[in-house]
């Protein structure tokens, strides 16, 4: 096991990486914790689970909304879980973005922590304080920023993850090297998803040097207003893509982050040659490059993306692979540059 401790603004938030679920006895007494996990999860590693005070919700994105929380609190208080109560939630994004959130606002804040127990968790949904659910069409329109006290990675908890499920983890890694580091990009070109599934001691680094990067970023710009922003690249179109055609999070994070080298090369310059790279990286990584799109349907959910102030989005573009910027864009500009690109499958 080793233990990295992480400043933010509210609190120290404490790493534990390499370390068995079992252990998590020894972080939190089972008497005075609640675990939050999914259906799916409970499932796969019910044994985990015996001995502990468990809710479970449904699996999936259209769960993670108010009605969720209204029945995840139901229970809490069913419960009788107070201020001194821990709220622990084990599994997948949507079950850390719930977590965070009830524990925020139940009894106006009770301790969590994060056991991710999915690729895309490990290395970015479960870190940074963001914890929000959906309204509606709109993805993760209400919410707040409130730290865990805790993470726990048991990379043991990946052996059980369907393959769709590596590709949608490798999707924000591939985004944390193009914003923020050439030479995680080069690694990524040098090896594949078989080669990190096969090699515990080189995909525990990899989780590792993710974290940092979202870390690093998040200890200076808390609150999104600066270069938190970066962690955005191909999240506007790609949330709108996510929702209006139900796709998992990395497939269309990944038709995103094309669309955005296709602004890069207009606005900054951006080579064909960098942008044949990142489109290679991402097929090398199972991930599409281009979805049949109603434009105008995805363009009325860009609208209401959480980045826009009035007329302009703040959109985040590369000016070379390991290098992102953020560039405000009106929005007309924006909606004449996105009719006129087209992607080719």
């Amino acid at each position: 096991m080793k233990l990295t401790e992480l400043f933010f603004s509210e609190k120290k938030v404490n790493f534990y990486f390499d370390i068995a679920f079992s252990s998590l006895e020894k972080i939190v007494s089972q008497e005075h914790a609640i675990l939050l996990t999914d259906q799916n999860m409970f499932n796969a590693y019910a044994d985990l689970f015996k001995g502990w005070n468990t809710i479970i919700i449904q699996s999936g994105e259209f769960f993670k909304q108010q009605q969720t929380i209204n029945e995840v609190i139901a229970q809490l208080i069913e419960k009788e879980a107070n201020k001194s109560t821990w709220l622990i939630g084990v599994g997948g994004g949507v079950v850390t973005d719930i977590a965070g959130f009830v524990g925020g606002i139940y009894m106006r804040g009770i301790k969590t922590g994060f056991v991710p127990t999915t690729l895309l968790a490990m290395v970015d949904a479960s870190i940074g304080g963001k914890n929000g659910i959906n309204v509606g069409k709109y993805k993760n329109m209400v919410g707040m920023t409130k730290q865990p006290d805790f993470l726990l990675y048991d990379y043991d908890l990946l052996n059980k993850l369907p393959q769709q499920e590596w590709a949608n983890g490798f999707a924000e890694i591939i985004k944390h090297a193009c914003i923020k580091d050439e030479s995680m990009f080069e690694e990524l070109e040098a090896h594949s998803i078989e080669y990190y599934q096969s090699n515990k001691i080189a995909l525990a680094a990899l989780i590792e040097k993710n974290i940092f990067i979202k870390s690093s970023i998040v200890q200076i710009d808390e609150i999104e207003d600066g270069d938190r922003k970066l962690l955005n690249f191909g999240h506007t179109i790609g949330h709108a893509i996510e929702t209006a055609y139900n796709l998992p999070h990395g497939n269309a994070i990944s038709i995103g982050m094309v669309y955005a080298l296709q602004l890069s090369k207009e606005i900054t310059g951006f080579s064909e040659v960098a942008i044949s790279r990142v489109e290679k990286l991402l097929m090398k990584y199972h991930l599409p490059l281009s979805v049949d799109l109603d434009k105008e349907k995805i363009w009325q959910l860009i609208k209401m993306d959480k980045k826009r102030a009035n007329t302009s989005i703040s959109y985040i573009l590369l000016e070379k692979i390991g290098k992102g910027i953020i560039h405000d864009i009106q929005l007309t500009d924006l909606r004449q540059r996105f009719e006129k690109i087209t992607l080719i499958s």
